[in-house]
């Protein structure tokens, strides 16, 4: 396996100054934020493609520290109710497929989105329950009138362009938010459909990562390093369905946090012992979110305990058996 970053935490450095800092931090890969939610303060595609010298000089600044892009990253909502921002949200991801194929980069990263509950929406609608039953009329629609039909097409052209892996984050809020809605929507679109595997968006749901993993052998592009703690007192309380603030850390039921400090060491080992147990052995990117540490400090401890967790080198034969 291979440590590396989801660089949008470094927005702040330009790309050469971001690279440069990873690099001296021990870090191997690099995922890279071009366009939706996570931005183009590093990448933005639709320069690249249409200015050659910009994109040599992107491409030799990744060449220069001898980085690995594991995946072109651009959460977005491209069924969002509202066309406008639908389309963008579209060309975006268009946009990320093309420059992953200039690139020679296999893995796009994304959301599935969230529709409405009707044409006429103008809000996404995440449905979490059957009753009433016009929740179920509202998934019925989704998927069958925008989710499918849409991905299906996005998948076709991503296949055109030589992008045959389409890594979902498993994401509340959206459609695909747990191994069963992934497995769904790649079962009705086909097997370019993967998952980038948070496991910090499954743990507050109630769903052990070790086993999710399991189930979705032969399905996980990419892996996101985000850790989490749910408070066992508020939750006990009020449950896990938390609307507050993610910067309210002590009225949550649940926040984010730095690989390390939501979970232990033993936690991280089992999660990358899984993965190895299935054939992931690709990269592990790291993610900040932790309202309660900077992004360099919080990158810094997520580094020192997975270079512990990560196993770098080939299984190897077993002399023993």
């Amino acid at each position: 396996m291979k440590l590396g970053v989801f660089a949008v935490l470094l927005q702040d450095k330009d790309l050469d100054s971001a690279l440069k800092y990873l690099k001296e931090q021990g870090v191997q890969a690099v995922e890279i934020g071009c366009g939706g939610y996570p931005g183009k303060s590093h990448c933005d595609p639709a320069v690249l493609l249409s200015d050659a010298k910009k994109f040599d000089e992107f491409k030799a600044t990744i060449d220069k520290y001898g980085m690995e892009i594991s995946a072109l990253s651009v959460h977005g909502n491209p069924v969002h109710p509202q066309k406008i921002l639908a389309d963008e949200f579209n060309k975006d991801f268009e946009n990320a497929v093309l420059l992953a194929e200039k690139l020679n980069v296999k893995t796009v990263v994304t959301f599935s989105g969230c529709p409405g509950d009707s044409d006429g929406s103008k809000y996404p609608n995440w449905v979490t329950c059957p009753w009433p039953p016009d929740f179920m009329d509202i998934l019925t629609y989704q998927w069958d009138e925008v989710l499918v039909p849409y991905w299906k097409t996005a998948v076709a052209f991503a296949k055109k362009h030589n992008v045959n892996q389409i890594a979902l984050e498993m994401h509340p809020g959206f459609c695909v938010y747990n191994p069963e809605s992934l497995l769904k929507l790649r079962n009705a679109v086909g097997p370019e459909i993967g998952a980038n595997f948070d496991p910090s968006h499954l743990v507050w749901q109630g769903i052990d990562p070790t086993v999710a993993i399991k189930n979705l052998k032969g399905c996980i592009f990419h892996f996101h390093a985000k850790d989490i703690r749910v408070d066992k007192y508020n939750a006990a309380a009020n449950g896990v369905l938390d609307v507050k603030h993610y910067g309210d850390v002590m009225g949550r039921s649940w926040s984010f946090r730095s690989v390390g400090y939501g979970n232990s060491t033993a936690y991280w080992k089992d999660l990358v012992s899984t993965l190895r147990t299935v054939d992931y052995d690709f990269v592990i990117s790291i993610e900040h979110e932790d309202a309660l540490m900077s992004a360099t400090e919080g990158l810094k401890k997520a580094i020192d305990c997975l270079k512990e967790s990560i196993t770098f080198e080939d299984k190897g034969e077993m002399w023993w058996a």
